[in-house]
């Protein structure tokens, strides 16, 4: 399976927050070129081009990663700790897509390089403007570094 270039890769276990992130995304033109995957292993699958993802080109790394934490098989931290140790990931904007609150998970997200911690509003109004302006700030205004 070749995959053409991916602009946000949302790593989410919840459908209903799929869902939710894909129409606000679609709202405002932004949902292109979307790779979505459900746990944090096909996360890393997907970046590192293993398993189903293996004859992906690994140079073309998405724009933005829309990160959940509490996610099954490999959680989100472990997920960030990866894409920053990596050398050719680490300059990828990563923001954490969570509905956790914890002292904890906000830390080591930071501690680990993570660009923006937002946690998911429970308002629909809420949620659909949260993502919205996430996705026209790193897709639209922000100034990628050039690749190396």
């Amino acid at each position: 399976m070749i995959i053409s270039a991916v602009e946000i890769l949302l790593v989410e276990d919840n459908p209903d927050d799929v869902k939710l992130t894909l129409h606000a995304l679609r709202k405002y033109n932004l949902a292109n070129n979307i790779q979505i995957v459900n746990d944090g292993e096909e996360a890393l699958d997907f970046l590192f081009g293993r398993r189903r993802f293996a004859e992906r080109n690994i140079q073309q790394v998405p724009k933005v990663i829309l990160l959940d934490l509490k996610l099954p098989k490999v959680d989100g931290i472990e997920v960030l700790r990866e894409i920053k140790a990596d050398q050719n990931l680490r300059k990828i904007p990563v923001v954490v897509l969570t509905s956790s609150k914890e002292d904890r998970d906000i830390i080591d997200a930071y501690q680990l390089g993570v660009n923006s911690y937002i946690v998911k509003p429970v308002e629909f109004d809420e949620f659909v403007k949260a993502i919205s302006n996430v996705g026209l700030y790193w897709l639209i205004l922000n100034e990628a570094p050039a690749k190396v």
